[in-house]
């Protein structure tokens, strides 16, 4: 049994609850081990590793969120967590994410479940002894969830946690840029397109004529507002899709869940200020492996809970609990 989230009154609704954690948490001070991961199409993946660097230890892959990277404040959290109950953990940074530039024009996405699958490979096979878990937020955990379900019994984890998912990408895309949260839309939008421009002047200095060439037929990326201009003028042509509602309807994880056959928890706030309520799924649409924990408060990857002079984290709380649980039931 575990104690339940009893929100912090003294953050009064979603906006607070999701903005302690980036802008007023003291950071946990970890000393991590950093791994370059190369990928089969030449670019990598930096990966940050934490706790007991034992053959049967069990490990969790924690999957940061959109402009987020491993130093995320409830990415290093959770990473303490477990180590304090003895676990390892490892932290994706996803491509261009961990202060470097990719070397692809390319880069990350919700649905880049490609990338996910070669981490667990290599993690299988740089601790095949060990139980494999992962851990999911927001993007990250939308990238999670749609690995879990294209995989099915073949994910090689043995329990999965994806904390406050865009489900529905589109309806996500929408609910952004309504009200207070168009301050979100705004500061993703400032971070993408930094994420690009960066990539693009690395090109143009190392010489890289025709990785240029391809960012370059984006045209000029001014006057980009919303999800759905980023998505359908970027990521869409950099990956293959062909607008940004072909790219939403096949990222969007909600089309995947009821093929997941890995032990999951979803954890989800019903105030969260990225996601409609009518975006989270249903009770039917959910395989008979998957627990949907809904809270009726707690933001945006918040959860913040206690008091001001002492603030808990229902995540790091509960996360490490739920994964001990599976791995007791195993």
């Amino acid at each position: 049994m575990h104690t339940p989230f009893k929100p912090a009154w003294w953050l009064p609704g979603p906006h607070l609850q999701t903005l302690w954690n980036p802008m007023c948490r003291t950071a946990p001070r970890l000393q991590r081990r950093r791994e370059r991961l190369w990928l089969q199409d030449g670019d990598f993946l930096d990966l940050d590793w934490y706790g007991p660097h034992n053959a049967t230890t069990p490990l969790v892959l924690v999957l940061h969120g959109l402009t987020g990277s491993s130093s995320s404040l409830y990415v290093l959290g959770v990473q303490q967590a477990l180590a304090a109950q003895g676990w390892a953990s490892v932290a994706l940074n996803w491509r261009g994410c961990s202060g470097e530039p990719n070397l692809l024009p390319r880069g990350y996405h919700s649905g880049a479940s490609e990338d996910l699958a070669e981490v667990v490979r290599h993690l299988r096979a740089q601790r095949p002894m060990a139980a494999l878990y992962a851990t999911g937020y927001s993007l990250g955990g939308n990238v999670l969830l749609k690995y879990l379900g294209e995989s099915g019994e073949e994910s090689q984890l043995q329990g999965a946690v994806a904390v406050s998912v865009p489900y529905r990408l589109d309806q996500c895309a929408d609910r952004i840029g309504i009200g207070f949260s168009k301050l979100y839309q705004a500061h993703f939008m400032r971070e993408l397109v930094s994420y690009v421009q960066t990539k693009r002047s690395l090109f143009a200095h190392q010489g890289l004529a025709d990785r240029l060439a391809e960012l370059d037929k984006l045209g000029p990326l001014d006057g980009m507002r919303t999800f759905w201009d980023f998505d359908g003028r970027v990521t869409a042509p950099l990956h293959g899709f062909s607008d940004a509602q072909d790219y939403y309807l096949r990222a969007s994880s909600r089309y995947y869940l009821g093929a997941i056959r890995t032990p999951t928890l979803l954890i989800q706030a019903a105030d969260d200020p990225f996601i409609y309520r009518h975006s989270l799924p249903e009770p039917h649409e959910l395989s008979a492996s998957t627990q949907l924990e809904l809270h009726a408060h707690g933001g945006h990857v918040g959860f913040v809970e206690g008091s001001a002079q002492c603030p808990g984290y229902y995540l790091e709380r509960r996360i490490p609990q739920w994964l001990a649980a599976r791995a007791s039931a195993q």
